[in-house]
């Protein structure tokens, strides 16, 4: 087995060649004897080296179902199978993914730090939950001015409804979705529209039911506790059969699926100590494929390390993951806005947060953590903007909530159209979570439709303990329920009533200041500064590219509040005003200032200002 040969085509599985030739390729190393069953025959897989089996038939095409048999014993799904249409515990079915006709040779992936994220989660983002549904809305997504939507996990999951992170088929697509077909044809439709496609992975886990792994192999180790089990065998003995099979998934998504990006949740959580760290071997392989294909791929995690290594450049050692998401931004955000002190966010004492994230990225580069009793975080001098992604709300922060409660639900509509203003005049990727622009008041809760009823009860109980101590808000939300799934649904309607289209055409114009202002656009770390005055709490962030500057007051307190406007301009003209009557706001301010004049900015507000050098 050639992990070279690997760039080229998957190596694992059943594959086709040109003359329809299947290639069947499973790694069973402790297996005794391996046979494929299907067509109501069995057919026996030669022993290779490094514990992978083989057979070349022409007995299986496109289509055919089959299982694998180990030892003669139960017959077991594809862990590698590229479609489960009877779902986890059914037969895998044999599918050509070199067959779809692609018509995006023109398609350049956008630079990282032009991108303007969309997060969506294929079941609720519509009525259908299909893919071929979300192909419907992309004129409205390129309208509102997003230019690459981030897919939350498709990996065949039980049942037709779960958030995707308990996936157990990482090759295979969501059948209830629209399966591989319907991704590669929507990959293809939102390059036409030149929109970027990053999708959702989980290597750091695998969900519980019909993860049939283990029986195949030391997919495993008990060497390292995790949250889920047993972790996944990154580093133990018969762990090179394990990496390929992740590198291998890296690479089918970029190759076979034509996506752009993929974000890696929770890398944290990924136990490696070997000398080559599972993330830098997936980003050397991935630079191989660009080189091979001319295409360009960025990989993006979720991380809560404050830990640069991840996101360093391979030549400086670091993993060369391109951005993280940046969760510190997000609490100090919500804890600025609304003084929610629970949990994680008793870390942040509001504002003067807020303004250390602007300006170093890290909330906690070194100090003191009293949530986490160490000294947690260093410094990210050398990482520019476009590495870090950040966002005023997404699945997990929305849905992690008991009941589930979007930003909408929570604070005032004048907070609503502030928080969308801090994200999208941060020198950072901003990121939207489907529905934020037109305050969807539906909630996005924890959902899962487990066929086994024992999990299915065991979850129930989870999700019940974790919110024990919030009885007074009510009973936690069954998760198995369908009307659980329901609830989480947008409603489309909604966008022709009001306050829903006024603040949707508010971040639709704020998206396009963001484009059109190279002060706002460029995303040079040292090129900002912030300064937060806790008494106000109020944010001044001054930032500048060029003959290009930009000064944004914000204002999160609920009185009216006067700031300085710094700078060496003689003026200042006005390019944003969330209080403007035509956003629904209290009273518009001056159109033009003068240097060091004071301004009156209204409660919860944002007023961006610049020296009119903004459309170079």
């Amino acid at each position: 087995m050639n992990q070279e040969h690997s760039i080229h085509q998957r190596t694992i599985g059943v594959n086709f060649d040109k003359t329809g030739t299947a290639t069947v390729t499973v790694w069973a190393p402790q297996a005794e004897e391996v046979a494929i069953a299907c067509n109501g025959k069995k057919l026996e897989l030669q022993k290779q080296e490094l514990g992978y089996w083989q057979l070349q038939t022409t007995e299986i095409t496109p289509g055919t179902k089959y299982k694998f048999v180990l030892n003669g014993q139960a017959e077991l799904p594809d862990p590698a199978s590229l479609s489960q249409p009877e779902g986890v515990h059914g037969p895998s079915q044999a599918i050509d993914i070199s067959s779809f006709t692609w018509t995006d040779q023109q398609w350049k992936n956008l630079p990282l730090h032009e991108y303007i994220l969309y997060e969506l989660h294929t079941g609720t983002f519509t009525p259908e939950g299909t893919f071929a549904a979300i192909e419907q809305k992309l004129d409205y997504l390129k309208e509102l001015g997003v230019n690459a939507i981030e897919i939350m996990p498709v990996a065949q999951f039980p049942g037709n409804r779960n958030w995707g992170y308990d996936g157990v088929y990482p090759f295979a697509v969501q059948d209830s979705y629209g399966g591989a077909d319907g991704l590669q044809h929507l990959v293809n439709a939102c390059h036409q529209k030149g929109i970027a496609v990053v999708l959702d992975v989980v290597y750091n886990h695998m969900g519980p039911e019909g993860n049939y792994l283990g029986a195949y192999g030391p997919y495993f180790t008990n060497k390292y506790n995790t949250p889920w089990g047993n972790a996944i065998n990154f580093d133990d003995a018969w762990c090179d059969g394990v990496r390929s099979y992740f590198i291998e998934n890296a690479l089918m998504w970029f190759r076979d699926f034509h996506v752009d990006a993929l974000r890696l949740d929770a890398v944290h959580a990924i136990k490696d100590f070997s000398p080559t760290h599972i993330l830098r071997e997936i980003k050397q392989q991935v630079d191989q494929l660009m080189i091979e294909t001319g295409r360009k791929h960025y990989l993006i995690v979720e991380l809560d390390l404050n830990d640069t290594r991840f996101i360093n450049p391979l030549e400086e050692q670091g993993y060369g993951m391109d951005a993280q998401w940046i969760d510190e931004f997000h609490h100090a955000l919500r804890v600025t806005a609304s003084g929610e002190k629970t949990g994680y966010y008793s870390d942040f004492i509001d504002i003067e947060h807020l303004a250390k994230s602007y300006q170093d990225a890290y909330v906690y580069d070194g100090q003191y953590s009293p949530h986490r009793n160490k000294k947690f975080g260093i410094k990210a001098e050398k990482n520019e903007g476009h590495q870090f992604v950040v966002f005023s709300q997404n699945h997990d922060q929305v849905g992690n909530r008991m009941l589930g409660e979007r930003t909408s639900q929570l604070v005032s509509f004048e907070m609503q159209k502030l928080l969308a203003g801090a994200v999208l005049a941060s020198p950072y990727l901003p990121m939207l979570f489907m529905g934020e622009e037109w305050a969807e008041p539906h909630p996005f809760l924890y959902f899962v439709s487990h066929t086994d009823p024992e999990l299915a009860k065991a979850v129930r109980k989870g999700r019940k303990e974790e919110f024990a101590a919030f009885h007074a808000q009510g009973e936690a939300p069954d998760p198995v329920a369908e009307e659980t799934f329901l609830q989480s649904k947008l409603q489309w309607q909604l966008l022709n009533t009001e306050p829903h289209k006024t603040l949707w055409r508010y971040y639709k114009e704020l998206i396009q200041l963001r484009k059109q202002t190279p002060a706002l656009r460029t995303l040079k770390r040292k090129q900002v500064k912030a300064e937060a005055d806790s008494q106000q709490q109020t944010l001044l962030l001054l930032r500048w590219h060029e003959n290009n500057q930009v000064v944004c007051l914000l204002n999160f307190s609920k009185e009216v509040q006067t700031i300085t406007v710094p700078g060496d301009e003689e003026r200042w003209h006005k390019a944003f005003d969330s209080a403007d009557p035509k956003w629904k706001g209290l009273k518009a301010a001056p159109a033009i200032l003068e240097t060091n004049t004071t301004v009156s900015v209204q409660p919860e507000s944002i007023l961006i200002y610049t020296n009119n050098d903004n459309h170079l």
